[in-house]
């Protein structure tokens, strides 16, 4: 992958366990235990304009803060409402509340949104947790968010945050993002690892007592009817990766905090190749040689020889 490939948090920025809710909760109570959160002065203070699907104009008076995250529906989304456990995918902005400066925007209409999930164990921001668990797909939320729910105690200097800084998120709650690949089973190919899925979806693969390839190769185990994956996209994905020569998984984002958006030119060429060209739902097993994966340096500290093939699965849930 990157070298290794590493999870992706939202807004480019560091993650934050998730804390007890805090606000001024209605008695309602959303995914992932989370109680809903009112809106209030400090959310209400943020306008938000724009046609739906595109980034919102954002606008407040700075320096806003709130003692607890509030939350105002911008928009209410006509889809159905977040459960526990949906991979929501998100457009986003990001502002800090006391200087009035803009972080961050990504995600809305057809650009790929950040994936969050909505579990109990999650490590995303808290604000986003509270902002998206009592909402309806396809709804506009402005976020405002103390410190305790954002980047915490120490802020974050890289990003200009400061420990007392609140900030605000305008998030488009678009769609919900598969848990994994849903396509239509494919016969498998001689010569090629085998792999068995467990319930949730998380392969075991196993090494055939063959050579390994010398060249890329590629095998399609389910077939998605999505879009074609291109060059420049950005993918989220599932995947699991194996040392051929040992069988040892070197990493995976299976049994972490749920599927990760991956830039395709930011990985190492083999893996690229293998996903181009695939659609989104399918699932794909990528053998690659070390001229294709990390050289003839390899990555000793994760047991990978300059000598060694490697070997991918993937879930492709979504790209663009």
């Amino acid at each position: 992958m990157r070298k290794l490939p590493a999870l992706i948090s939202i807004a480019t920025v560091a993650v934050l366990a998730l804390a007890g809710c805090s606000g001024s909760p209605s008695d309602n109570t959303g995914a992932a235990g989370i109680a809903c959160v009112d809106s209030g002065t400090a959310s209400e203070a943020v306008k938000v304009s724009g046609k739906a699907g595109t980034e919102p104009k954002v606008k407040f008076e700075s320096p806003l803060t709130t003692k607890a995250t509030e939350v105002s529906v911008v928009t209410e989304g006509k889809g159905d409402a977040v459960k526990t456990d949906d991979i929501v995918e998100l457009g986003f902005s990001v502002y800090n509340a006391n200087t009035g400066e803009k972080m961050n925007a990504g995600g809305f209409g057809d650009d790929l949104g950040a994936p969050i999930t909505l579990a109990k164990d999650s490590s995303v921001f808290p604000a986003l947790m509270k902002g998206v668990a009592c909402a309806n797909y396809g709804s506009r939320v402005a976020v405002v968010a103390p410190p305790a729910d954002a980047f915490g105690e120490t802020g974050n200097e890289e990003l200009k945050v400061g420990a007392e800084d609140n900030i605000i998120f305008v998030i488009d709650v678009k769609s919900e993002i598969p848990p994994r690949a849903n396509g239509e089973d494919q016969k498998p190919e001689d010569g090629f690892p085998t792999v068995k899925l467990a319930e949730d979806g998380a392969p075991t693969v196993t090494i055939p007592a063959t050579d390994a390839p010398t060249e890329l190769k590629t095998s399609v185990l389910k077939k998605g009817d999505g879009a074609t994956v291109a060059e420049a996209d950005t993918v989220v994905m599932h995947y699991s990766g194996v040392v051929w020569s040992t069988g040892e998984v070197f990493d995976q984002t299976w049994g972490k905090s749920g599927p990760t958006p991956i830039s395709l030119a930011a990985v190492v060429p083999g893996f690229a190749q293998g996903l181009v060209g695939q659609t989104v739902g399918s699932q794909v097993m990528i053998a690659i040689p070390p001229e294709l994966g990390y050289g003839a340096e390899g990555q000793p500290d994760a047991g990978i020889s300059g000598t060694d093939t490697i070997v991918f699965v993937v879930d492709i849930l979504a790209a663009g």
